[in-house]
């Protein structure tokens, strides 16, 4: 999910103040109470999959709740986004992250026997603002997003935790190790069973553990049944006001042109194996049928892998201002992701805006949709040129997929429904007293 992808019209200066004026009034209302919210990466802005969920999540909270925010900045142009969190926060901590030294101080990890993740999100700073805000502010609960940063709350025993995992990550890792060769696959192996044992070690602790879909939480109560009744789910949506069919700009494609799109951040590795599996499996046989087919890959960042695909039948944009415009003038969206955990945002924001879409099964599976009729299922290359050989032979058939795509959303994927499994915990949390020792 790319800056281009991903977008949330909540955030302009209007809406942040009109966002800062309930944070004013909860500081007087006794019955609002302070909870301490822990996010990997700097939630703002809402430009790629986890960082739009930790977004909705923390503007969430703050309508309920007064918010003391400890997150990451690990990449030095958001730092001139901090700002843009204050209204929504009490008070706020960031913690600059280099990736290049945390990469290497996270090798601690092979000789401490723990997890790389947990040595690449280690800040002494960050561990001090927790330590504080709970002395100080009276903090009891904590909402931690990603496991990784659950080890700020385990050295703080009175402290109820709430897991957002997410994904079950140690089998992301494992997913790697099987589409890598040595020495990568024996270093995601390890990550993957020593991040297993340490999530695990977390939702014994948590008082709840969520995750995004309930395909998760199956999974999670495979690898962890004696935990299984810990976990549930706790969805992503989309805003349909703003993906909306409704839309309009010019189009941003060539005249003629039958635009196929992906969008996503083009720096993730799971993206750039899809558009490279598209654009060598898939493109050449669509286009020996349709010549006017071409391939557009929208999203911030994209690696040296990604742009060597430009060029005939195939663009590569980077960063653009707003994706609406590709999504609204697509012929059909695409999301041929191989390895894939819980939903992808690009799919919901597609269908929200009344596009087509063609997804591989492992995408298709999480969302609350019907294969087939909302959106269309594929694997094999055949598989999907034979889908997209359709809906461009027919734009009638397009028409309608897209519009019970974004009939599907409008009725299963609003943002506040989905919070609603998180607000009963935090109830229970605040009833029931101190965290399990």
């Amino acid at each position: 999910m790319s800056g281009t992808a991903t977008h949330d019209p909540g955030v302009d200066e209007a809406a942040l103040s009109r966002a800062a004026q309930p944070g004013a009034r909860a500081s007087d209302d006794p019955a609002i109470t302070d909870v301490l919210y822990l996010v990997h990466r700097i939630p703002y802005p809402p430009n790629k999959g986890d960082k739009l969920r930790s977004y909705r999540l923390l503007k969430h909270l703050a309508k309920r709740h007064r918010v003391h925010l400890g997150t990451f900045v690990d990449d030095p142009d958001d730092l001139r986004h901090v700002d843009a969190l204050r209204p929504f926060c009490a008070s706020l901590h960031v913690a600059r992250l280099d990736p290049r030294i945390a990469r290497v101080r996270s090798l601690v990890g092979l000789a401490a026997r723990e997890p790389l993740t947990l040595a690449y999100y280690r800040d002494a700073g960050l561990h001090r603002f927790v330590a504080d805000t709970v002395r100080t502010r009276r903090v009891d609960t904590a909402v931690v997003f990603c496991a990784a940063m659950a080890q700020y709350v385990t050295r703080v025993p009175a402290l109820r935790m709430l897991i957002d995992f997410v994904d079950v990550d140690s089998a992301k890792w494992s997913d790697y190790a099987q589409a890598r060769r040595w020495p990568l696959s024996w270093l995601y192996r390890r990550e993957a069973q020593t991040l297993l044992a340490f999530e695990r070690s977390v939702a014994h602790r948590a008082a709840r553990a969520f995750f995004v879909t309930d395909a998760e939480v199956a999974l999670w109560r495979r690898v962890a049944p004696d935990l299984a009744d810990k976990a549930s789910a706790l969805g992503n949506g989309v805003d349909t006001e703003y993906f909306t069919p409704s839309f309009t700009s010019d189009s941003p494609f060539a005249a003629g042109s039958l635009p196929i799109v992906f969008t996503g951040a083009m720096n993730y590795w799971p993206n750039v194996d899809a558009v490279r599996w598209f654009a060598n499996e898939v493109l050449p046989a669509l286009r020996t049928r349709f010549p006017s087919a071409h391939f557009t890959i929208v999203g911030m960042n994209p690696s040296p892998v990604v742009t060597a695909l430009a060029g005939d039948g195939v663009t590569v944009t980077g960063t653009v201002a707003d994706v609406r415009p590709y999504l609204r003038h697509a012929a059909v969206v695409v999301a041929p992701l191989r390895i894939a955990r819980g939903i992808q945002n690009k799919i919901l924001e597609a269908m929200a805006m009344g596009c087509a879409v063609v997804a591989s099964h492992a995408c298709v599976a999480p969302i609350d949709a019907v294969p087939g009729r909302d959106l269309i299922a594929a694997t094999e290359p055949a598989e999907f040129v034979a889908a997209l050989a359709r809906l461009l032979e027919q734009p009638a058939h397009a028409r309608a997929v897209g519009e019970r795509a974004r009939a599907r959303m409008l009725a299963r994927h609003a943002w506040e429904a989905q919070f609603a499994p998180l607000d009963v915990a935090l109830a229970r949390a605040g009833r029931s007293g101190a965290a399990p020792r």
